[in-house]
């Protein structure tokens, strides 16, 4: 498999995850609901959304981004606001500051994910090994 296609399907799989997980926590109500089978399949249609968002967007220039840490990040949290938008449109209107704060919010803790991720998982988990030799006394 070629490292374009390496890199699209990465891309697909964490854009499913980190823009899921920071819908699940920025939903009203969500963490109270981790159980709801409503919040779940709104959070994860999400993540398909802005998963579609960027692999669409790897076939053009603006896929350069994606190679780098911050570009990464910005593009997560600007797909993760388009795709909240369009999983559920006006959904919780009158709630926190207006109909798009609550995507604002989950795109900005969705490139929070994606940046931090960027830092924990580079070079098959290092840190996080290095930090498990270290704890463990190995």
């Amino acid at each position: 498999m070629s490292d374009d296609w390496k890199l699209r399907a990465r891309l697909l799989l964490q854009r499913l995850w980190q823009p899921a997980s920071a819908c699940m926590s920025c939903m009203p109500g969500s963490l109270g609901n981790l159980g709801s089978v409503i919040h779940w399949e709104i959070a994860l249609r999400t993540g398909l959304f802005t998963g579609l968002l960027a692999l669409a967007l790897s076939f053009t220039p603006i896929g350069r981004l994606f190679r780098s840490r911050w570009g990464n990040a910005v593009m997560v949290g600007l797909l993760t606001v388009l795709g909240d938008s369009l999983s559920h449109p006006g959904h919780y209107p009158g709630h926190f500051g207006g109909p798009y704060f609550e995507a604002v919010l989950t795109g900005l803790v969705s490139g929070a994910f994606a940046l931090a991720g960027s830092f924990v998982f580079e070079d098959k988990a290092r840190r996080l090994r290095a930090l498990w030799r270290r704890l463990s006394g190995a």
